[in-house]
């Protein structure tokens, strides 16, 4: 396990705290809160012991900051409108941050190897067309968690489920094969596989609404497939195979690999799936209305048009949601821990999902990260009705305007070596914009704010990256043996605060799913170096060059472990 600098700091705020309160009469668990690392390093509220100790928040943190006195860690102890503020011993801090990340390296803020397996499905997009940036949330909210509960020492599978069996796919294998290619209009102009694809899906879907023959032949399709007609089955598998092979190669272009890829109809084929049906009906939640089954979850909390929830279709096939329990049951047998990326348009049918597990007494439950969708100004973005961005379009203008900012800036550079680090650049500008946002917040998109090359942004933090690189280059080799007191100016103190807080933040976004402030501590980070480089010089300084290199090596460390969570490259030069 790697080594938390601010561990020591806050067992000792824990033990004084503790026996403070308890001369006061109060038995509470010690939680901190994180204020400006410019104000305290550690700060406890007093405001929730108002009606216990019946005094004022401002009167508790007084009373208690009297009877609380700095040690050997602890610098200061103050009160402050409220709370109790503490400023941890700056030498103490230099020594434990800096030797910790020096030693450790990439290993630094990583947990302790856990046995808890991790499965963890996102994406799962339907294989209908290329993916759009209102569905790219998903897989770059999934890829990383993954990130961040590997880096916590968790063994994580990540799994997509391919839906080759609804209607929608059906529907594309129709048009695929009935469609004539006069009447397509692919996506773009580009042969990508999913771009050419996407164009029979759309006119099929208009057929299908005008032409109750089409309705009636994707209908059979389905029914069949259920049936386990194989050249059914076969021409669904291979039109899929070949959509997704276009999916892939865009989650590809952005860092996101899948660990394995779990085709719906397998449920059907191997018969899981009826004996999900079969179990479901001898429960006494079930009910058939004119052949068509379904339980009633009224006492599950669930009322009105949606507590009837429907697991096969008049003429007996299964649905999606009667497939997803098979899927779940499934998985409950390869992990100790799964959890679903979903939209929140998802939140009824994992209500449904969890009642019916209960029904079947199963007493594991998946876990849910429900994000929203990212939307355009002008409004929500469809491919049925062929309103989107697509990722591939959004990466290919990311790298271009980020090529021109290269191309700006480095002269001295070769046109392939550009490219690469424009690669690099706009990539991770998409990646960074999309994440830094909470899940469950809304976010539009906009190009403007996708590709900033300057301020909040992954170009920003690469930068920051690349110069560290840049002044270890020059400098050459150096010794990390030095007095700590040699890094007493207020800007080296204030990045090496930053720079302890890492494992924190690494724990809070893998154990409470927290991914978006990855970001913003990478951010915090690149911020903070900037600040000291501009104001501290670091080469030719003398008795305090070797000292003020390592806190340089020990950033660059933890702006290549911040990249990595986050799934971007990490340059040395740019």
């Amino acid at each position: 396990m790697s080594t938390d600098p601010y561990e020591p700091f806050r067992q000792e705020v824990r033990n004084i705290l503790g026996e403070a309160l308890r001369s006061m009469g109060v038995e509470q668990k010690v939680e901190f809160e994180t204020p400006d690392p410019n104000i305290a390093d550690m700060a406890f509220p007093c405001f929730p012991l108002a009606k216990v100790l019946r005094k004022a928040p401002k009167a508790i943190a007084d009373e208690l900051a009297a009877k609380i006195a700095p040690s050997a860690l602890l610098e200061r102890v103050w009160a402050e409108n409220g709370y109790l503020n503490f400023k941890v011993n700056g030498d103490h801090l230099v020594k434990d941050t800096l030797g910790a990340i020096i030693s450790e390296k990439r290993d630094y803020g990583a947990g302790e190897p856990k046995s808890c397996r991790v499965l963890l499905e996102h994406t799962s997009v339907n294989p209908t067309g290329p993916i759009h940036v209102g569905r790219a949330r998903n897989p770059l909210i999934g890829d990383t968690l993954a990130r961040c509960l590997r880096k916590n020492g968790y063994p994580v599978t990540t799994e997509y489920l391919v839906n080759d069996v609804g209607k929608q796919v059906v529907l594309l294998t129709w048009g695929v094969e009935h469609v004539p290619s006069s009447e397509v209009k692919p996506a773009s102009d580009r042969q990508k596989v999913d771009h050419q694809l996407v164009g029979y899906y759309q006119r099929a879907n208009e057929l299908l609404e005008s032409d109750p023959e089409v309705e009636k032949q994707v209908a059979e399709m389905l029914r069949a497939f259920e049936n386990g007609d194989p050249l059914v089955i076969e021409k669904v598998r291979a039109t899929t195979e070949r959509m997704l092979d276009g999916i892939k190669e865009s989650l590809t272009r952005i860092g996101v690999v899948l660990d394995q890829y779990t085709w719906e109809s397998q449920f059907i084929l191997n018969g899981e799936a009826r004996q999900v049906v079969e179990r479901l009906k001898l429960s006494p939640y079930a009910h058939e209305e004119e052949g068509a089954w379904y339980l009633d979850l009224s006492t599950f909390g669930i009322h009105g048009r949606e507590q009837n929830f429907f697991f096969t279709r008049s003429d007996g096939t299964t649905l999606y949601t009667t497939r997803d329990m098979a899927y779940h049951l499934d998985k409950f047998k390869r992990s100790d821990l799964m959890i679903n990326v979903l939209g929140e348009d998802q939140k009824l049918g994992q209500a449904h999902l969890l009642a019916a597990l209960k029904i079947l007494c199963e007493e594991k439950a998946p876990e849910c990260v429900y994000y929203s969708f990212v939307s355009l100004p002008e409004g929500r973005m469809s491919t049925r009705k062929n309103v989107v961005v697509y990722l591939d379009d959004l990466i290919d203008e990311a790298e271009d305007r980020a090529f021109e900012e290269v191309r700006k800036r480095r002269v001295d550079l070769s046109e392939e070596k550009m490219r690469q680090i424009s690669r690099e650049i706009g990539r991770g500008a998409i990646r960074f914009n999309i994440v830094r946002v909470q899940a469950e917040k809304q976010l539009t998109f906009r190009w403007e704010e996708a590709l900033n090359f300057e301020g909040n942004s992954a170009p920003f933090v690469q930068y920051a990256h690349a110069r560290c690189c840049s002044i270890l280059r020059k400098a050459g080799e150096f010794t990390h043996s030095f007095d700590p007191r040699l890094l007493n100016e207020p800007y080296e103190r204030r990045l090496i605060r930053v720079l302890a807080q890492y494992p924190a933040t690494v724990r809070d976004c893998g154990e409470r799913r927290r991914i978006h402030l990855m970001p913003v501590y990478a951010h915090e980070v690149a911020s903070a170096l900037n600040q000291f480089y501009a104001y501290v010089p670091v080469l030719r300084s003398g008795e305090h060059q070797n000292a003020r290199l390592t806190l340089v090596e020990a950033a660059m460390w933890v702006l290549r472990g911040s990249l990595d969570c986050l799934g971007l490259a990490a340059p040395e030069e740019m």
